[in-house]
């Protein structure tokens, strides 16, 4: 999502209008207006949930309007997280948004096996990042939601992001499997996962995509740099997926491509019956549109996928 990526993005979704979308306590000037710039660019039609009164005061101290929005009003962040739930599985939003309230809090709502919004999937985030010094965009996973996966759950991960890029189009997404190192080793378990994903993907557990793995981020993201270390691999040099060992590795990477290369990432966390919309409070507006734009895509490919009419 270079300009011409994110116009190419946003001119797709002008073909498929806003959507209904449960923004979840906005009650910091930031996570509000990412709601609103979204709905001016004509992504989403917020139904804002959360204390009325905080909402109202926020909007009035950062000069924002929300006159005509309409506001489930509940008494805090816990019960905002939990009526933002209900009111996807009534059926009145298609995605959910993030605000101002912690990530756990959310997605413990999201994963309640009573009242949330499971799938069979685990739930995972992807930053879909838009990198200067990269020749497409390119996609992160997992940096936000599971801490250490096991091999079952990289899987799940795998299989997330796969399906976000076939809705964007992306029919054979490359995926390189990341560790510190490209050679299997018992002494760095990333190794012998990524490993174990490349069988999965070769036998079928895994389709859709063409991964590689283990690999360092340089032989990864460097096609000479694995040609010197004698690689040879359809991934490396050109990976639209990186599928990092743990969230640390994958947090810390996202943001040194933030804050040291200049890139912009949006934020959209998978495996629930909706897209879910991640901002952060520092995401800049540019990320935050790009972000709602990725979710609006997505819950337009879920419509498609199971049928359900515009």
């Amino acid at each position: 999502m270079s300009l011409d990526h994110y116009q190419a993005l946003l001119n797709r979704c002008a073909e498929i209008g806003p959507l209904p979308t449960i923004v979840v306590h906005p009650c910091e000037a930031n996570a509000l207006r990412g709601a609103l710039e979204a709905t001016q660019a004509g992504l989403i039609t917020p139904i804002l949930v959360g204390p009325r009164q905080k909402i109202a005061a926020t909007a009035s101290e950062a000069g924002l309007d929300i006159d005509g929005l309409t506001v489930e009003d509940v008494p805090h962040s816990h019960a905002a997280a939990e009526r933002g739930v209900a009111l996807i599985r009534q059926g009145r939003g298609e995605l959910l948004m993030k605000g101002s309230l912690h990530s756990d809090e959310l997605l413990h709502a999201v994963a309640d096996r009573e009242n949330g919004l499971r799938t069979e999937r685990r739930l995972s985030h992807v930053f879909a990042m838009s990198v200067p010094s990269y020749h497409k965009p390119l996609f992160v996973t997992d940096a936000a939601v599971n801490i250490f996966p096991g091999l079952e759950d990289k899987a799940d991960i795998c299989r997330n992001a796969i399906q976000m890029l076939h809705s964007l189009g992306i029919d054979q997404p490359k995926v390189a499997l990341l560790s510190a190192v490209e050679t299997v080793t018992a002494k760095l378990p990333s190794t012998l996962e990524a490993a174990a994903l490349v069988v999965m993907s070769r036998r079928g557990q895994i389709d859709g995509a063409l991964l590689d793995g283990p690999l360092a981020f340089d032989n990864a993201i460097n096609a000479e740099a694995a040609r010197v270390k004698g690689i040879h691999s359809e991934v490396a040099g050109d990976p639209d997926i990186l599928l990092v060992p743990d969230m640390e590795a994958g947090n810390i990477l996202a943001k040194q491509l933030i804050y040291l290369a200049g890139a912009e990432a949006a934020g959209i966390v998978l495996g629930a019956r909706v897209p879910i919309v991640f901002t952060s409070r520092a995401d800049s507006p540019r990320a935050r549109i790009a972000s709602c734009g990725l979710a609006v895509l997505l819950a337009e490919a879920r419509r498609a996928r199971l049928g359900i009419p515009v």
